[in-house]
């Protein structure tokens, strides 16, 4: 099969700045004629010549009008002279996963992805006239940094001409496998994967999955984990049942769907309602069964809520708990860390394991991209910010797993 590259005429449309994590609108703006294209060809006009030959990758969280602007991207990248299109099945592919695969899964000839679109609104709701957003993270796994995001929005305002495929018809991303395509530039083809196969084996590598198994063997230990019908719901399956062999009814709400079964996907103790009514929060009968452990996680996965018996973590105190067990709990830390930092927001407890363990602390503004930084300059291992965020120097990744390796 064979395609053209078109080249369309445009206008520019206002108000397509990313912010901290993307340009976020409601649906019925991005189903706009021509505005996914002209956002999506300003980022790779921004890229340069780095699009040529490269391989992207294209999925998210699963809301609704994913699988519209997959198909609108794929077509845009073949035209621009990407080679490759990495999707995962059904369009589904966690934040944290995304830096996964941008910085594990190697190509045909041995190479990785120049960077991901990442079809986002966060913990957002979604829906026909809900929110959607595309976010767009660099070669390193972490999220554009502002002097690229600028570039952007500059090349929006002015941009008048956009490259689109015509002779692809729409890849099926239901099913796992390669289609191949020739275009001007050489061979294009769209790859389709499973979406929790890099993060699963980045996992294994980074925690003890037979001492979790172990724990989650207990008799008198039980958890509970929320997706809010994000695209969390398909890692806990593989993770914790398919791996771990947990009891499938610890988890809730663990089907995506496009609009998080008419749900808001933020965990928080107003939206995690279900979680925290099982949590036994706030009730003064006598609860049989509490589970000893819960979380929750948002719509793509890298923000997280945890919850024990009768009481509440706050993310200021759930990352100061990562850093102080994380060596001696986390066999990826074995050899210490090289340091900490939290958002500016996020309360001072991170502050005194740094002291006490004699660790770097850095205080950065809000944004992914600041700690993002200082993992590259090797001066950061674990971070964490004030909504719900945490992460280590390996990849971004949602808090269930670290907290159950430090139980």
């Amino acid at each position: 099969m064979g395609f053209v590259r078109a080249v369309k005429e445009t206008t520019p449309y206002d108000g397509q700045k990313p912010g901290t994590s993307g340009l976020r609108k409601k649906v019925t703006v991005f189903k706009q004629p021509r505005y996914v294209e002209n956002f999506v060809q300003a980022t790779f006009n921004a890229l340069g010549e780095k699009v040529k030959g490269s391989i992207i990758v294209v999925s998210g969280d699963g809301r609704y009008f994913s699988k519209d602007a997959i198909q609108i991207i794929i077509k845009v990248a073949a035209a621009n002279g990407v080679k490759q299109v990495w999707i995962g099945q059904n369009g589904l592919l966690s934040t944290p996963a995304v830096s996964a695969v941008i910085r594990n899964r190697v190509g045909p000839d041995g190479e990785k992805a120049t960077g991901a679109f990442i079809l986002t609104a966060s913990h957002n709701p979604g829906g026909p006239h809900e929110d959607f957003g595309i976010k767009y993270n660099t070669e390193n796994g972490g999220p554009a940094l502002e002097s690229l995001t600028d570039k952007i929005f500059s090349i929006t305002k002015t941009i008048n001409e956009y490259y689109i495929a015509e002779g692809i018809a729409d890849v099926d991303i239901s099913e796992c496998g390669t289609s191949t395509f020739s275009g001007p530039d050489g061979p294009f083809s769209v790859v389709v994967f499973d979406p929790t196969e890099d993060y699963v084996n980045l996992m294994k590598h980074i925690f003890d999955f037979g001492a979790i198994k172990s724990l989650l063997s207990r008799p008198d230990f039980s958890f509970c984990y929320d997706a809010l019908h994000g695209v969390a719901g398909i890692y806990a399956q593989k993770i914790f049942v398919d791996e771990l062999s947990a009891d499938p009814s610890f988890l809730l709400n663990c089907v995506p769907k496009e609009d998080f079964g008419g749900g808001h996907p933020d965990p928080n103790l107003t939206y995690a309602k279900e979680l925290v009514h099982r949590m036994g929060l706030g009730k003064t009968d006598p609860i049989e069964e509490i589970p000893e452990f819960g979380a929750a996680a948002d719509g793509d996965a890298d923000r997280n809520m945890v919850l024990g018996k009768r009481f509440f973590v706050t993310p200021s105190d759930s990352v100061a708990i990562i850093a102080a067990n994380a060596v001696g709990a986390i066999p990826y830390f074995e050899g210490g860390l090289k340091g900490v930092a939290r958002s500016m927001p996020t309360s001072a407890a991170l502050d005194v394991v740094a002291k006490a363990l004699n660790l770097k602390f850095f205080e950065v503004p809000t944004g992914w991209k600041f700690f993002g930084n200082l993992m590259d300059a090797g001066m950061c291992s674990v971070c964490g910010e004030e909504s719900f965020g945490t992460g280590a120097n390996m990849i971004l990744r949602d808090m269930l797993q670290k907290s159950f390796e430090m139980w």
